[in-house]
C-alpha cells in the first residue's frame, strides 16, 4: 500500500508542477487573511528568499524564477486590492500578454528580497504593472519587470469601477512604459504582416 501511495505521488510530481500549485494556494491563503488594500494604485510588497531549487548552475537565482515569482506577486497584489475577485464576479480573465525584465544584479543563495508590485496604468484592453526585486541586504533593485496583463471578456475600467464604485482616472504613463507599449505595437504589426505574407504564399 505504501509503495502504491509513493508511486502515485511520484507520478503526480512527474506529471504536474505540484510546487507551483501549492505555492499558489499558500499565496491565496496569505492574501485572504491580510488587510484589504483600498487604493488600487498603491504599491504592495511580498517577501521571498533564494532557496536551493531557485538556483542555476552558477549558484544564483535562475532567470526563469524571477518570472515565476512575479506571477505569485501579481496574484497576491490582485487579491489584496480586490481586482481578482472583481474580475471573477464579472466573468473576466486576466492573462499575461507581454512582459520584459531587466536584470541588474544577481540574487545569491539565501538572499532575502521583496517584490514590490504596482499598477502603473491601464488602457481599454489591459493593465500595466511594474514589479521590482529589491534586496533586503542593501535595498538595491536587482531586477525590474514590466507586465501587460490583458483583460478578456471585460475591460480594466469596468473592473476598477466595480471595485471602487466610481470612475478612476488612469495616471499618465511614464516614458519607459510608453516606449515599451510602442515596441509591443510595432512587434504585433510586424508579426501580422509576416502572417499575411505566409498566407499569400500558400
Amino acid at each position: 500500500m505504501l509503495l502504491l501511495v509513493l508511486g502515485a505521488l511520484l507520478l503526480l510530481f512527474c506529471s504536474l508542477d505540484v510546487w507551483y500549485f501549492l505555492r499558489g494556494a499558500q499565496v491565496f491563503i496569505q492574501a485572504w487573511f491580510q488587510p484589504r488594500i483600498w487604493d488600487i494604485l498603491a504599491e504592495q510588497s511580498i517577501d521571498g528568499m533564494v532557496l536551493p531549487h531557485d538556483l542555476d548552475y552558477m549558484g544564483h537565482m535562475n532567470n526563469s524564477r524571477y518570472l515565476r515569482e512575479c506571477d505569485f506577486a501579481r496574484f497576491h497584489h490582485y487579491m489584496r486590492n480586490g481586482l481578482f475577485m472583481a474580475s471573477r464576479k464579472l466573468g473576466a480573465k486576466m492573462v499575461v500578454g507581454a512582459s520584459t525584465i531587466r536584470y541588474r544584479r544577481s540574487l545569491a543563495f539565501r538572499e532575502a528580497f521583496e517584490i514590490r508590485t504596482k499598477v502603473v496604468g491601464w488602457d481599454e484592453k489591459a493593465f500595466y504593472l511594474e514589479q521590482r526585486f529589491v534586496s533586503k541586504k542593501d535595498g538595491f533593485v536587482s531586477a525590474v519587470m514590466l507586465c501587460r496583463q490583458n483583460v478578456v471578456h471585460c475591460s480594466p475600467e469596468r473592473i476598477i469601477e466595480f471595485v471602487c464604485k466610481r470612475k478612476i482616472e488612469c495616471p499618465e504613463f511614464p516614458e519607459d512604459l510608453k516606449h515599451w507599449i510602442s515596441f509591443i505595437s510595432a512587434s504585433s504589426q510586424a508579426l501580422r504582416a509576416e502572417s499575411g505574407l505566409e498566407e499569400k504564399n500558400k
